[in-house]
């Protein structure tokens, strides 16, 4: 599982984020100051993130942010007890790629974690050895994506709630690209029985995808019907 570094000045503040982001199940270190962050990630090449508070002794959540985008790539969100827009934007400028106001709740942090670790992974798929193994349980097609090990969907970043038979669908129809199966295939896959002519299953389940992944149902992006013959995803 990814490794997140926490640095925050406040030992409250670290022992919080940690027990939450354990409770994900993700590895935590933890650093008091700038000085110390720096020589954790110096020696530790596994982080896959850093939570960096802005206000710190010694050196500045701002320099340390500097520093290591001299040297990595890695997500960063930038936590600070101050509101105003130009700090959230000398945060970001700085290379910050997120950035959260104190006092702030623990399950949205963990939901921008998972957040930024998805889309680094996306657009770096073979950065690091990680990106490639959790590539490899994720389909992607243009804004949608799957992970097949952990059965979320999102869309542009937002998830989308299927039922388990609605995931298997879009998982057959996506793992097959190009490819038309019938409803008497889709039927035999997913359900794993002998389909009956007069059984409109299938078709209900289709629409029903249709009505929590597209904007548009009746002009869908993904799910494509091929009049006569079935179903595809051809992205």
């Amino acid at each position: 599982m990814e490794k997140i570094l926490i640095v925050d000045d406040e030992k409250e503040i670290r022992d919080l984020v940690e027990i939450y982001l354990k409770s994900e199940g993700y590895n935590t270190i933890k650093a008091s100051d700038g000085e110390e962050a720096l020589e954790i990630i110096e020696r530790d090449k596994d982080i896959d993130l850093i939570v960096l508070d802005i206000m710190m002794p010694k050196i500045s959540g701002i320099e340390v942010c500097l520093k290591i985008r001299k040297e990595r790539e890695l997500p960063i969100i930038m936590l600070s007890a101050k509101s105003e827009d130009m700090d959230k934007i000398l945060g970001l400028n700085m290379g910050a790629d997120d950035y959260l106001t104190k006092p702030f709740n623990p399950l949205e942090l963990v939901a921008r974690v998972k957040s930024q670790l998805r889309r680094f992974y996306k657009l770096n798929p073979r950065a690091r050895t990680k990106g490639e193994e959790v590539e490899e349980n994720i389909i992607i097609i243009d804004d949608l994506e799957i992970n097949l090990e952990t059965h979320e969907i999102f869309i542009d970043e937002r998830e989308i709630k299927l039922t388990p038979t609605e995931f298997d669908i879009l998982v057959l129809l996506s793992k097959s690209r190009g490819k038309v199966f019938s409803i008497t295939n889709i039927y035999e896959s997913v359900w794993n029985q002998e389909f009956m002519e007069s059984d409109n299953t299938v078709m209900v389940h289709i629409r029903k995808v249709r009505e929590k992944t597209e904007e548009n149902p009746r002009k869908p992006r993904f799910i494509k019907t091929v009049w006569g013959v079935g179903y595809k995803i051809d992205k």
